[in-house]
């Protein structure tokens, strides 16, 4: 299954729900929430984001769920001071979704007492997580809450697992749909 922009915008068929930490993988065994088994495969560095429409072989539509994960909510009583908790975090390369007013990240206890000590307010959420793609990423990020419907061509391949497509290893680039 590639990762493509349909020229029309079908309704999706089936979802796929996965926490970020497994949005970001190139190569993932996954299950549909039909119960069906797939093999995505990504090129490395591309990540999913909720929202995103994955095409399969078969001619299937796959939405992409952002699966809710624990997290740390982050507010602070001025500009300057989310500024500085947002500085830290980068400076620890830490995945942080930026909001209007708030960072996220996900929940660790060592974050949340150096983000305590610079006088950030904290609250633990459960949330879908997308953070920001990086300054190199070159893809966008929706941290205001808006999904993306397929607005970038990842090259993805989804197939069922166990097919020989999936285990098939041998093409490092995917090929993107139209090529």
């Amino acid at each position: 299954m590639e990762k493509s922009e349909p020229k029309s915008p079908a309704a999706p068929r089936a979802r796929l729900e996965l926490p970020f930490g497994l949005r970001q993988k190139s190569r993932l065994r996954a299950t549909l929430d039909s119960g069906e088994e797939v093999a995505i495969l990504l090129p490395r560095g591309e990540v999913l984001r909720g929202g995103d429409l994955l095409a399969a072989s078969d001619g299937r539509v796959i939405e992409v769920v952002a699966r809710a994960e624990r997290l740390l909510h982050v507010a602070c009583d001025s500009p300057q001071a989310l500024a500085r908790a947002a500085y830290h975090l980068g400076n620890r390369h830490v995945a942080v979704q930026v909001g209007d007013g708030f960072l996220r990240l996900a929940a660790d206890h060592v974050l949340e007492q150096m983000l305590h000590g610079l006088g950030a307010r904290l609250r633990p959420i459960e949330a879908p997580f997308e953070p920001e793609a990086g300054a190199y990423g070159g893809a966008h990020s929706h941290g205001d809450g808006h999904g993306h419907h397929g607005h970038a061509d990842h090259g993805a391949r989804i197939h069922e697992y166990g097919s020989p497509a999936a285990e098939d290893h041998r093409h490092p680039h995917p090929h993107r749909s139209g090529e």
